[in-house]
């Protein structure tokens, strides 16, 4: 289901600057743009609907159990998200599905613009629903089931203001690639109305570039509020078995999870620390120190994640993102230069590069669960 989840995010939005471009100018150039993309935003809304029904009987059926005990609390934000936030974006697409030369212009903008603002209020629901997973707030336990006690303090909860624009963030980045590389194809191959393209291009480097420079920001909040609510998390990502002053960031490592310990590494000293601190001496937290702090205070258990899966989840996250804001500046410098449709190896490098905001996204939230 997440699959399609973060296209929808960001490219109700970009169909909606392209229609608001198109409001504005008069330029049909942005009216062809407008319902090609959203045609396509069509297409991945309904597969997104369909996978995401299949996982609504999920709860219920693979996890009885997790829904027993948290239902009280997991099912409010749910049930919100559904009856407020795709209650409103699926009607008003609707709306603009069937508007066109049938409403006037600006009530046919308003529609799709609430589309963007239902999809992205979506997302806030269910993030402040995984949010109190990952930072449990407002409850009490009672008759051995999770109750909820203050329905404001978990929407309040601090964990959602970072994870929140995060996700968003990365969706926009997410449809800004997908417009790339759709641009870039029809470029390529030279089809009718292809220079219509070049200005899908320049919106679409624009909004990647500015939402991946806020995506890295927000990331680095929210490893911030790792070190703090999650310490096991950001060791695991970070492969770090003992806890060191002038911890060093790992940049590649082969991992002997048995004998816990790192066989190879190659690493960037302090800069974990202050990734962490914003200090480069502060001493970080290792593997083997937190899992005794989890033992003296909860008991035996298994504490520890896996690390090898943890630590390159993360780096395939983080060098997606780094490989996207690169691309995304070179296609709006070859942009602004009016060179964008003669640059033909560049166009396949932003065809090809369609994969990465995927890879980013899923293997972020394989590091988040």
């Amino acid at each position: 289901h997440f699959l399609f989840v973060p296209l929808t995010l960001g490219l109700s939005v970009l169909v909606a600057i392209l229609q608001t471009k198109y409001y504005k100018t008069g330029d049909e150039a942005y009216k062809k743009l407008t319902k090609y993309f959203g045609g396509l935003f069509l297409i991945n809304f309904s597969v997104g609907v369909a996978t995401g029904i299949v996982q609504e009987f999920q709860f219920g059926m693979n996890w009885s159990g997790y829904s027993r005990f948290v239902g009280d609390i997991f099912g409010a934000p749910l049930a919100i998200e559904a009856l407020a936030a795709f209650f409103l974006e699926s009607t008003f697409l609707g709306i603009w599905i069937f508007g066109w030369d049938r409403l006037s212009k600006k009530a046919h903008l308003i529609s799709i613009w609430l589309v963007a603002i239902g999809s992205n209020l979506s997302a806030l629901w269910i993030l402040i629903a995984n949010s109190w997973m990952q930072d449990p707030v407002g409850f009490t336990i009672n008759n051995g089931r999770a109750e909820m006690t203050d329905f404001l303090a978990i929407v309040k909860n601090g964990h959602v203001w970072l994870q929140f624009p995060h996700v968003v963030l990365s969706g926009f980045s997410t449809a800004a690639f997908f417009v790339l590389a759709i641009s870039a194809y029809n470029l390529l191959k030279q089809k009718k109305d292809a220079t219509i393209f070049k200005h899908a291009v320049r919106i679409a480097a624009i909004f990647g570039a500015v939402s991946l420079l806020l995506t890295i920001f927000v990331g680095d909040l929210q490893g911030k509020e790792l070190v703090e609510k999650q310490p096991m998390k950001m060791a695991a990502a970070e492969a770090l078995w003992e806890s060191e002053d002038n911890a060093a960031l790992s940049l590649f490592a082969i991992i002997d999870e048995e004998n816990r310990t790192n066989t190879f590494n190659i690493a960037i000293p302090g800069a974990l620390s202050f990734l962490s601190y914003n200090n480069f001496t502060q001493r970080v937290e290792g593997i083997n120190d937190v899992e005794k702090q989890f033992v003296d205070e909860f008991g035996e258990g298994d504490y520890i994640p896996p690390v090898t899966l943890s630590f390159w989840s993360f780096r395939a996250m983080v060098y997606s993102g780094g490989l996207m804001l690169l691309i995304a500046i070179l296609a709006l410098v070859f942009t602004l230069q009016k060179k964008i449709d003669q640059k033909k190896w560049f166009l396949k490098v932003m065809l090809w590069s369609l994969p990465l905001p995927y890879i980013a996204n899923s293997f972020g939230w394989i590091l988040t669960e």
